[in-house]
């Protein structure tokens, strides 16, 4: 299925096909909608423990971390990275003290990326100003919505930011950007569930699937 390369993320080939999707429990209302399962939950909840534990390493334990989420679709993984930060807080002798805030993103319409990228809802992020950042988000496809976050958090003077994304797409299209922390490098696919969106659906799916074109179809907008 996949490589891991310098122990840095899990890359997975461009001739992957994923898992047949009747080896998976898959929502009745999706079956006919999805190519295969890419990410099984359990590996993507494996691969965050890992994520987590390096988080934490390369942190000073005496300098507390603002998580920023990036919505709709990092929810999933800012929670699952958050409560497995929070176990190595109870149960190591390293211990980072966190606090959330969330800030919300649109750069996507059907499976093309508008080159429109809006800040659509989130707190004043006046309380970076000084803070260690750890922006936390689903998918770097491009690179350009990411480095326009960078950005705009860049204006309230942090003391340091990092970035946390579960997936990297490896496509043509990326302006070369590349996070600190990354949980799987995956083709070139329109990749949903595990909170990823294809216009609102799909977020109800626990594992990373492909759709297909009979699922394109039936939910463009």
């Amino acid at each position: 299925m996949a490589e891991e390369e310098q122990q840095d993320y899990i890359r997975i080939a461009d001739n992957y096909e994923g898992y047949d999707l009747d080896m998976f429990c898959i929502p009745r209302h999706y079956q006919e909608d999805l190519e295969s399962v890419l990410i099984p939950r359990g590996l993507i909840a494996d691969r965050t423990e890992r994520l987590a534990r390096n988080i934490v390493q390369n942190l000073d334990n005496s300098e507390p971390i603002v998580a920023l989420c990036v919505l709709k679709g990092g929810y999933k993984f800012f929670t699952d990275l958050l409560d497995c930060i929070k176990a190595l807080n109870r149960n190591t002798e390293r211990s980072v003290p966190m606090y959330v805030d969330f800030i919300r993103l649109k750069s996507y319409e059907n499976d093309k990326s508008s080159g429109d990228i809006r800040v659509i809802g989130g707190d004043n992020l006046s309380n970076l100003t000084g803070k260690n950042v750890l922006i936390v988000e689903d998918i770097i496809d491009t690179g350009n919505t990411m480095q326009k976050l960078l950005n705009i958090v860049a204006k309230y003077s942090p003391q340091s930011v990092q970035v946390a994304s579960l997936l990297v797409k490896r496509t043509e299209r990326s302006v070369g950007y590349r996070p600190d922390y990354i949980g799987f490098e995956v083709p070139d696919k329109f990749v949903v569930g595990y909170a990823l969106d294809y216009n609102e659906y799909f977020r109800d799916l626990s594992h990373v699937c492909i759709i297909n074109e009979h699922g394109k179809k039936k939910y463009t907008v």
